[in-house]
This record gives structure tokens, sequence and C-alpha cells, in this order.
């Protein structure tokens, strides 16, 4: 869209055709406001996405490939990129009126800040909670998941209106630097599905940057459009995949627990936590089952 961009949008795509088109009007309705590109990633869809993109917005940039999770389908746009700013943008948000100007301006003009997100709004008017999260370290991942406590994970006790730093933000809108995302790899390609977005946090944090939570500018965010979790849309996924997307969450925390909290504690603590996750593990399996049944 720019000759020479400062800020590359990339939009991870999977037959969310009809909100790809409305999230791509709300960013050409914006585009003055940063100088920038749009690149479209698609997890081969199959719905008409690729025809829809280059007919009606051949401003942006397009690319496909297989379905292999939000990691890797948004590192595939990596090659495409020519800003000095990287905004993973998922396609079920639409954007409000100086959102891409003001939070470009905060980062460039706080070099200690790694990445930011904004307020994420749903339709409900009800705030997104996963702006802002905490690691999910055992204590805190045992009182959101046992406990059924969310409060310090989410960080209740901390103003949503108040600028802040955080552990981790939201892959929705998670806007940072190339040279950090080139420094630390851009996303993890083990994790398929849920919890990238926090690991990519976690290396950023470790070369010393800032996680920032910036409410002063909203977008609205549908949530769960690509998973089968939105009651207002609902993509054609098998049963095999609405599986996976059930069982994504606990596969993540494993994960992330393995590669990056594992040398945080005694050898005999994490075979215990571990032993814990595999044990949710297999009681969230038992409940997806029989979920399908009644």
């Amino acid at each position: 869209m720019a000759a020479k961009p400062e800020l590359s949008i990339i939009i991870l795509n999977y037959k969310a055709k009809t909100l790809l088109r409305d999230c791509l009007n709300s960013v050409f309705r914006f585009r003055e406001e940063v100088a920038l590109e749009v690149i479209v990633s698609d997890n081969d869809s199959g719905d008409g996405t690729e025809e829809m993109v280059k007919k009606e917005f051949p401003w942006a940039a397009f690319t496909q490939g297989p379905n292999v999770g939000f990691a890797a389908g948004n590192n595939r746009a990596r090659p495409l990129v020519h800003g000095s700013l990287v905004l993973f943008l998922n396609p079920d948000t639409k954007l409000n009126k100086g959102v891409l100007a003001k939070t470009t301006a905060y980062l460039k003009f706080h070099p200690e800040v790694g990445a930011l997100s904004c307020k994420l709004v749903l339709p409900t008017g009800e705030i997104d909670k996963d702006a802002r999260r905490r690691f999910p370290t055992p204590a805190i991942a045992f009182e959101r998941l046992i406990l059924r406590n969310g409060r310090r994970y989410w960080y209740e006790d901390v103003d949503s209106d108040k600028i802040q730093e955080v552990g981790a933000i939201q892959g929705a809108f998670f806007l940072t630097r190339k040279k950090i995302l080139d420094e630390v790899d851009w996303f993890d390609e083990d994790y398929f599905f849920q919890g990238e977005d926090i690991d990519l946090c976690w290396k950023i944090k470790n070369l010393g940057y800032k996680i920032i939570y910036y409410p002063k500018v909203s977008i609205w965010h549908l949530k769960g459009a690509t998973t089968g979790k939105s009651k207002l849309f609902k993509p054609q996924i098998t049963p095999a995949q609405k599986m996976k997307v059930k069982m994504a969450t606990v596969d993540a925390m494993e994960l992330f627990f393995r590669k990056r909290l594992w040398d945080s504690y005694p050898i005999c603590f994490d075979w215990f936590v571990w032993a814990g996750i595999k044990v949710f593990k297999i009681l969230r399996w038992i409940g997806v089952k029989i979920s399908f049944l009644t």
C-alpha cells in the first residue's frame, strides 16, 4: 500500500472470509494513520479467500500454504515484510480511529518496549481479558485451571484503563519490531494453536524489553471465529479439528512449561507438575468426549 512502509500488518486467515473482508476494510479506512503494507497469510481455507482478497483488496499481498497452525502460518509472511514495525492482527478484529497512529507512536517513542497491545472489546461490550496476562507459572496455572480463579492470571487486580507493563499480550493484536522478531526467530512453530503469543512475549522479555498493555485505544474482537468457539460465527470444521482446539490450551501449557520453566524449579517439582498436567489433560479429553455425545 505504501511505497516505503513503516508498519507491516500480518493477518492470518483460516475459513473466515467474511470477517477478513471486514477487517481489511477497517485497515483501509485508517490507512493514512501510518505508512503501511498488509500481508494476508491463508492456511488453505478453501473458501474463496484468495479470490476475494485479490479482487477486492489488490493492495494487500497474499500468501497461502497448508494449515500449519497459528505460529507457522504467521511466520509464512516473514519474507514479505518490509516495515520496521510488525502488527499481527486477527481476521476477526476491526480497527477503530487512532489505533494504528497511537500504538505505533508509543512503540517508536519508547525504545524499552518490545511489544504492545491495545484494549480488545468483545461484541458484548466486555473487555477481552486475554489482552493482558501473567505467565502461566505452576501457581498461577493451578489457580486458573483447578481453582477456577483467573484474577492474577488476567491482571484483574490492576485497572484495565491503565497503561501497564504485563507478562504477555494476545496474538489478536500484537505490535512489535521486526528487528526483535528476527532476533528471537519469530513465533516458535512447535506450538500449533494457543500459547504462541505467550511464548513470544517470554522470548522478547528475555532480551530485556517490556511488554505493554496500552488501553488508550481499542479494537473490536469477535474472538473464537476460526475455532468454533464464537456463537456469532461458525466455520465448517471437523470433529477432529474441534477436539484439537479443545485440547490446545492444555497442550500449550505443557509445552510452555517444558520449554521455558522446567529449569526454574527442582527436578522433583518439575516431574510433579508434568504429571499434574497429564492428569488434567486426560480429564479434559474425557470431558470433551462427553460433550460431543450430549
